[in-house]
């Protein structure tokens, strides 16, 4: 008898888990608790895929062998737990997909930074010329990818939510970019949960693999401290010389993982800031791991376009600048936005708050802002945060309502920056939508 799999969720994640377990032979059954895409929808009825919407019919899910996942779905909900007391195991995508695949796996998590880390990689070894497919939580599902191409590279980037429910999948490369309170809600608001779901990236290394980790932050640090990691260790720092890794000294970068320089200015590289140099830093350690050469990385590392929705320039109006930096999600994301632009700033922020401590943003916002514009339905802990350190706050129904309110208080010179720091599902479908009605109403100006 066919196994049965069961998919929870029909976003990119299920429908791709769905299309790669069809493939192989199981008896497949998608359930989304949500209305399906129809994009979504016409990939499960074109292979005849049987499917529900707007429930979870338990009857027909508490009889599966495996189920899988979507990371949007956090384990404490009441039918996880009863698919759990009944002994059914429940895996992520990328636990699922990595048994049907011998490609090596360079894994991207980390707070922040690890969408560009994972984009800036999947480049370099794309220009390279390397078989290379980018997913995960950026770009295509992962599963899709397995099922549809035969790939020699994997660059997948991994939430916490994805690595909670990844037992035996093995990252050949990690990156961890760094860890900072972020999803608290998720980890019962306590940040050793949340820093031990990302560090379950370095799960199964072996002494072959390797471990790209930021050397200047603190949390990754004490957790790599207290962990007996078998791979190698590459350390990033932008404040001290590292052996074996890369450093930056005297504005130039040194990307150094194997007694074999590559050495750049830190003009050269595409992307500018502080927080740019780990990122750029990291790609170049993992594309020398996998033998890239030293001159396609120089190549690659500065003629680099940045992701859309992270600083994004959408344009100027007179003599204002729209930024989009709708994928900063938590403080420490905002925190590198307000570091990186040198305007006076008209700051848009707000959505679902996820345990924020804003505190760590009062001296740029001091130093920076001049006006707040709250967008999102609740706004109290903002205005409270914020009220006597900038002059104007304002709240917004909408991003059309917050671009037009920017734009009144913004001054010639001045910036709007659009940098959340909170998730969107109160007012838009997720980051991207926020990004994109954010664009579309700078345009309408």
């Amino acid at each position: 008898m066919k196994k049965r799999i069961v998919i929870l969720g029909a976003g990119e994640s299920g429908a791709g888990s769905a299309v790669l377990a069809k493939q192989q032979g199981f008896d497949v059954f998608v359930s989304d608790k949500s209305a399906i895409k129809q994009k979504y929808k016409d990939v499960l009825l074109n292979l005849r895929i049987a499917c529900e919407e707007l429930q979870h019919t338990e009857e027909l899910i508490l009889n599966a062998d495996e189920v899988i996942k979507s990371p949007g779905i956090p384990s404490t909900v009441g039918l996880i737990k009863k698919i759990k007391a009944k002994g059914i195991p429940v895996v992520s995508e990328i636990e699922f997909a990595g048994r049907y695949t011998k490609a090596k796996m360079i894994c991207v998590t980390g707070s922040n930074g690890k969408t560009t880390t994972a984009s800036l990689i999947y480049h370099i070894l794309h220009k390279a010329g390397y078989n290379v497919a980018l997913g995960g939580n950026v770009g295509h599902s992962f599963a899709k990818l397995v099922a549809e191409n035969k790939y020699d590279y994997f660059v997948l980037e991994l939430s916490s939510f994805q690595l909670d429910d990844m037992f035996t999948f093995r990252a050949h490369i990690a990156v961890l970019t760094n860890i900072t309170p972020d999803h608290l809600d998720r980890y019962e608001y306590k940040l050793e949960n949340y820093a031990a779901a990302k560090m379950r990236i370095i799960r199964n290394q072996k002494p072959e693999d390797a471990l790209i980790w930021c050397l200047d932050d603190e949390i990754s640090r004490k957790e790599i401290e207290s962990r007996k990691i078998v791979a190698q260790q590459y350390k990033i720092s932008i404040k001290e010389k590292v052996e074996q890794g890369a450093y930056l000294m005297n504005n130039e970068i040194v990307i150094n993982p194997n007694n074999n320089p590559l050495i750049m200015n830190i003009e050269e590289l595409a992307l500018q800031g502080k927080h740019n140099a780990y990122n750029s830093m990291a790609s170049g350690i993992a594309a020398r791991l996998v033998e890239v050469r030293k001159e396609a990385i120089r190549e690659s590392l500065s003629d680099f376009q940045s992701v859309e929705h992270r600083l994004e320039l959408v344009g100027r109006i007179n003599n204002v600048d729209f930024i989009n930096d709708s994928k900063a999600t938590n403080v420490n994301s905002t925190w590198y936005a307000l570091e990186s632009v040198n305007t006076p700033l008209v700051w848009i922020v707000g959505g679902v708050d996820k345990g924020n401590d804003y505190s760590q943003l009062f001296e740029l916002v001091q130093a920076k802002v001049h006006a707040i514009v709250c967008l999102g339905t609740e706004n109290s802990k903002i205005i409270e945060a914020f009220s006597d350190k900038v002059e104007t706050i304002v709240e917004a129904g909408s991003a059309q309502e917050a671009v037009s309110l920017s734009y009144r208080l913004a001054k010639k010179g001045d910036s709007v920056l659009l940098s959340p720091a909170c998730a969107s599902f109160d007012l838009f479908e997720n980051y991207e939508d926020r990004g994109q009605q954010f664009k579309k109403a700078v345009r309408s100006l």
